[in-house]
């Protein structure tokens, strides 16, 4: 999944983003959704969450439940 559709972010999921630093050079940073931040259902850069790190950015990928 590539993380373009809100209802394929649920909160304590381990997802790849994308920070705002990163967009030129496309660096993923990996962590657990601990909030989603974008209000629509669908958007075409990807659902804009916030880690448990705090960190905020776009979800690029969704790891599957055993893969972490």
């Amino acid at each position: 999944m590539d993380g373009k559709n809100r209802k394929d972010v649920k909160i304590g999921q381990y997802v790849a983003i994308v920070l705002k630093a990163d967009q030129r050079t496309g660096d993923l940073t990996e962590g657990i959704v601990k909030r989603i931040l974008t209000k629509s259902g669908i958007h075409p850069h990807g659902i804009k969450v916030m880690l448990d790190t705090g960190e905020v950015g776009r979800v690029k990928k969704i790891f599957p439940d055993e893969e972490f």
